[in-house]
């Protein structure tokens, strides 16, 4: 009866979690996130050996410490992506508490490590950036608030989650953190739009987003020398943009050579921030395709499997997760390329750094998640309830 009136079969209630779990997820799209973690390996023994030498460490303590993150990551990875969509939304909801809290307190008990911006909390052997875990915890929770508020009767989420934005914003800004503060603010609109928002209203945000970037051109220094190099006609080549820039026309179409890379001995961020361009140039640009395609796999299967989803919080948390992952990669591959101002944002998987590739491996165990097969759960069952 079940089958006739809801057009699906009933889950199979006895079946074992873990084959349940590999019958119903995306197995393309984690193939290509676990290749990502293999090319963030073999980058990384290219372009951090040259660091530990500068800083009188082992030769592969950079690697070894990523492969130990890359462990936590796909532990993240398979764990988050075997819970229910309700388990994702506890968890996210109860991330974004901890985080923002943690945000709250940085001024008090975070560092800066001489970069000039409080993002980090040191416990001496290791360091946390509370700001990577908070962006899929506020996605999330965004897709929660604006689902109840499509319900008949529903709490104003809009609203609340707008509220939520400035509060984020704000704490973003004082650190200040202006590449996380763009991503929550593309995270949200993405879900706004996709929750049906008008399109004056959000025009007029992105004017807002627009006059903010003019008041932190005109407030902090450092924001106006990234955007006046960027705008810049030539590059100046001993800067960071310019030995990225070289080391990528240098590496042609199959690159230079495994291991014949320079930009790794010149640019202090070669392993995090513009850790493609030790790809460009090692590699070529067949190597750097290759990376872009993984991306894309990821976020095009998962909008494609999220149209088919009827719940309205499972579509709009999908899509916010599934989008602001592809635009960090976009953002760190577009700034190697001088598509756009310096941000220090890292390249998710592939760039070394703990806080960004765990962060990376729950963001993409709540996709994963979000993105299951599951019975009475795609929207053509509307349709076909109403024959």
């Amino acid at each position: 009866m079940t089958e006739m009136v809801y057009g699906s079969m009933p889950s199979r209630v006895s079946e074992p979690v873990i084959p349940r779990w590999w019958r119903t997820i995306d197995k393309l799209s984690l193939v290509a996130v676990l290749v990502l973690c293999a090319i963030g390996l073999l980058l990384g023994l290219a372009a951090s050996v040259p660091l530990a030498e500068r800083n009188g460490l082992d030769t592969y303590y950079y690697v070894t410490r990523q492969a130990f993150f890359g462990v936590m990551a796909l532990v993240a990875i398979f764990g988050v992506s075997m819970m229910s969509p309700a388990m994702v939304r506890r968890l996210g909801v109860l991330g974004f508490a901890i985080t923002l809290l943690t945000l709250m307190a940085l001024p008090v008990i975070g560092t800066d490590y001489g970069k000039g911006a409080v993002r980090w909390i040191s416990f001496g052997f290791a360091s946390v950036q509370p700001s990577e875990f908070l962006k899929p915890g506020f996605v999330v929770l965004t897709a929660w608030l604006m689902a109840a508020a499509q319900q008949v009767g529903g709490p104003p989420g809009r609203a609340y989650s707008f509220g939520t934005l400035l509060l984020v914003v704000g704490l973003l800004a004082m650190q200040p953190d202006f590449g996380q503060t763009m991503i929550v603010l593309f995270g949200w609109g993405v879900i706004y739009f996709v929750a049906g928002a008008p399109i004056p209203l959000l025009a007029g945000l992105v004017g807002l987003v627009g006059l903010g970037g003019m008041l932190a051109y005109s407030n902090f220094e450092y924001v106006a020398k990234r955007i006046d190099g960027f705008m810049a006609s030539d590059v100046d080549p001993r800067s960071q943009m310019g030995y990225a820039t070289s080391a990528i026309q240098e590496g042609g179409f199959f690159g230079v050579g495994v291991g014949e890379g320079q930009v790794k001995w010149t640019l202090p961020d070669a392993h995090t921030d513009f850790i493609i361009a030790v790809a460009a140039e090692e590699y070529g640009l067949v190597l750097v395709l290759v990376i872009i395609a993984l991306y894309a796999t990821v976020v095009v299967r998962s909008l494609i499997r999220l149209t088919r989803e009827r719940d309205p919080f499972t579509r709009l948390a999908g899509t916010g997760l599934a989008c602001i992952f592809g635009v960090q990669a976009m953002i760190n591959m577009g700034v190697a390329v001088r598509l756009l101002p310096a941000k220090g944002m890292t390249l998710p998987f592939v760039s070394y750094g703990g806080s960004s590739v765990i962060a990376a491996g729950i963001t993409v165990g709540m996709l994963l998640a979000l993105t299951r097969s599951r019975p009475q759960g795609e929207m053509s069952d509307i349709f076909r309830r109403g024959r």
